[in-house]
C-alpha cells in the first residue's frame, strides 16, 4: 500500500513539474532533439525515411465513401486536410448542442463528430 501511494505522490510531482512549471522544458526539448537525431542518422544509415501515416482518417474516408454525395466528401476533404482544420471543425461542429452543418446530414455529422 504504502508503495502506491508513494508512486501516486511522484505521478502528481512530476505532472506538476510538467503542466504547471517550465522546470521539465528544457529536458524535454533535449529528449526530443536527441530523437530526432536519432531519426535522422536512421534515415541517412538505411537510405529511407519514416513515414508517420494517420490510419484513423484514412479508415474514416473509406467508411464515409459510400455514405456521403458528391458535396459532402469534398468537404469531408477539405476538413480531413490538416489538423489545424479538423480541430477546428470539431470545437465548432462537434461540441454540445450544434446538430447542423450547411453540407452534412445530421446522421453523417454525428457519425464524423463520434468516430474521431
Amino acid at each position: 500500500m504504502r508503495g502506491w501511494i508513494i508512486l501516486a505522490v511522484l505521478a502528481a510531482v512530476i505532472y506538476y513539474l510538467a503542466t504547471k512549471t517550465d522546470k521539465l522544458d528544457q529536458p524535454i526539448a533535449k529528449t526530443e532533439a536527441l530523437l530526432n537525431k536519432i531519426e535522422h542518422k536512421l534515415d541517412t544509415m538505411t537510405g529511407t525515411q519514416i513515414i508517420r501515416i494517420d490510419q484513423k482518417r484514412t479508415k474514416l474516408r473509406a467508411s464515409l465513401a459510400e455514405r456521403l454525395s458528391d458535396a459532402e466528401l469534398q468537404e469531408l476533404n477539405r476538413v480531413l486536410e490538416s489538423p489545424d482544420a479538423f480541430t477546428d471543425f470539431k470545437d465548432k461542429y462537434c461540441k454540445g448542442n450544434v446538430v447542423s452543418h450547411p453540407l452534412f446530414s445530421k446522421d453523417n455529422l454525428q457519425f464524423i463528430c463520434d468516430n474521431f
